[in-house]
């Protein structure tokens, strides 16, 4: 079935910008970054959307579509009905440079703060060895795209530009749970995430679970076992009098 579809684009820069209308033919079984493609074609030919593999594993098109962080690439026509205006917006977390293209570069900056993986010493490239069991629980987090869509709707920097200097976001605590959680990894980063990665500015609503494309538990699997080690740590009374008895000895 091909119908006129209606679309609204925002479209603008650092500046300031506003939302474009626009009538988009659409085909049987398009996403919606096929229609932007169309417009690129048709009717904006210097409309800025950022894209890679179009197959959601890239996580170079995340946008917001109606309001809802989503890849643009993975987001079937067929899920809005006909008459329905959509709209598409650059991901709202991060400063625009142009039109669909974001600026997301506090994530990587957010990355490098993350404790390299940091195996037994004396343990060489080649020698490591680890039973699938024991990998299994860490494993789940490596298949990030790093679309960034947990960031952009972690309402902690989404509602508050002020944290992003104190809080690494979902993404980067997720990060810090899998190798906190890898059988090989010897670092103690329990105190650096809640000191240095503001794992305790999450309130666990779950929204970064909701968006992962990838389908990724990082609430359950990831953020609510890392908080579980700061509390044990940091609260539990017989952990602390452990720490107290061997100081004292």
């Amino acid at each position: 079935m091909t119908y006129t579809g209606r679309f609204r684009v925002w479209r603008g820069d650092a500046d300031g910008g506003s939302l474009h209308d626009h009538e988009v033919e659409v085909n049987e079984g398009e996403v919606v970054l096929d229609i932007l493609h169309r417009l690129q074609a048709t009717q904006t030919p210097d409309l800025a959307v950022r894209w890679n593999c179009k197959a959601g594993k890239c996580g170079s098109c995340s946008a917001e579509i109606d309001g809802r962080p989503r890849l643009l690439c993975m987001t079937r026509m067929s899920v809005f009905a006909p008459d329905h205006v959509v709209t598409v917006t650059p991901l709202r977390t991060f400063p625009v440079v142009r039109d669909l293209v974001t600026d997301v570069s506090f994530n990587y900056a957010k990355a490098r703060e993350v404790t390299a993986f940091t195996p037994p010493a004396g343990l060489a490239p080649g020698e490591y060895r680890m039973q699938q069991v024991d990998v299994e629980r860490s494993q789940e987090f490596r298949k990030c795209i790093e679309c960034f869509l947990c960031q952009d709707t972690c309402h902690v920097v989404r509602d508050h530009e002020e944290n992003k200097e104190s809080f690494a976001g979902p993404r980067y605590l997720l990060r810090v749970a899998e190798l906190e959680m890898h059988p090989l990894d010897v670092a103690d980063r329990v105190d650096a995430a809640q000191d240095e990665h503001g794992l305790g500015r999450c309130n666990i609503t779950k929204c970064c679970t909701e968006v992962c494309p990838e389908g990724i538990k990082i609430t359950d699997n990831a953020l609510i076992p890392m908080k579980e080690r700061v509390a044990d740590r940091r609260y539990d009374p017989l952990a602390w009098l452990g720490r107290t008895i061997s100081r004292r000895r």
